[in-house]
């Protein structure tokens, strides 16, 4: 039986809990900007009263091209996110994409985080589940929201009772996802938290020869109307110039405009929430 609300370290999320935030760059590039990044994500959530849970990549892993940055690399990437965990005294999660990463990702975060792409394969989510960590699975682009029950069993069967469910959008067309929001009501019929992914969601692959393009203009929207659909947690990636990010730029927020988004996202949830 799966936990709603999802223990998750400290905090929890889900039903009856405060809208949680898992924000941070797309991908860890150097130990001072995670730094920097965590202290103003920290700053803003705690001013607004909102849990944080601090994310970045240590490797990604399905970049367009091949000459791609990727990141810094398995073992650096965990030392710099265990500084943030301790430095601040947040939760800090990545993602994995290889069985044999999960137990020692599952030492430094409390919250492991599957990739879309890799939502199906079996043998990672088991590999997750078996951390005593908790899973966040953010569903596949190709993936009806109901198809979602299957990897929320395999992590059951697998152990893992804290699991969470990400909507990220949808391949529609060529080079553009799309939102249908009624997937966020219908995982939440799954009994997990449900998440929405408001960055990823507005990306264009491969729009920009050979890196992915993005809308960062319609993330703000696309937030708040996830959050008038119930959703119980926000995941935004965020760097103070996102133009200069090697990953995922184009539909990163700019740091500063994270605060007044989030103050806005927890008067939605709060109104949708009232008892």
């Amino acid at each position: 039986m799966t936990n709603n609300p999802a223990q998750i370290g400290k905090l929890k999320c889900g039903v009856d809990q405060p809208l949680c935030v898992i924000a941070g760059p797309c991908v860890i590039d150097g130990r001072d900007l995670m730094m920097s990044i965590a202290e103003s994500l920290k700053t803003a959530c705690a001013e607004l009263d909102l849990p944080l849970i601090f994310k970045a990549s240590y490797d990604k892993a399905n970049r367009t091209s091949l000459d791609s940055y990727r990141g810094v690399g398995l073992e650096e990437g965990l030392k710099i996110l265990e500084e943030v965990r301790s430095s601040f005294d947040v939760v800090v999660t990545t993602d994995i994409h290889l069985p044999e990463q999960a137990a020692g990702v599952g030492e430094v975060c409390q919250l492991l985080q599957i990739p879309a792409f890799l939502a199906r394969q079996t043998d990672l989510l088991v590999a997750a589940a078996q951390t005593g960590c908790a899973v966040n699975v953010k569903k596949g682009q190709f993936m009806a929201p109901w198809d979602m029950k299957h990897v929320v069993a395999k992590l059951e069967a697998s152990g893992c009772s804290d699991v969470l469910a990400t909507e990220r959008g949808t391949f529609f067309g060529y080079g553009r996802l799309v939102n249908d929001m009624r997937s966020l009501p219908e995982m939440a019929k799954l009994g997990v938290p449900v998440v929405f992914d408001a960055t990823h969601s507005v990306q264009q692959p491969s729009a920009a020869g050979g890196t992915t393009g993005g809308e960062r203009e319609m993330v703000e929207p696309l937030a708040r109307a996830a959050m008038a659909m119930g959703c119980d947690a926000i995941f935004l990636e965020t760097h103070p110039n996102p133009d200069a990010s090697p990953s995922d730029g184009p539909n990163m927020l700019p740091i500063e405009k994270v605060k007044p988004l989030l103050a806005q996202l927890k008067q939605i949830h709060e109104l949708v929430h009232q008892s």
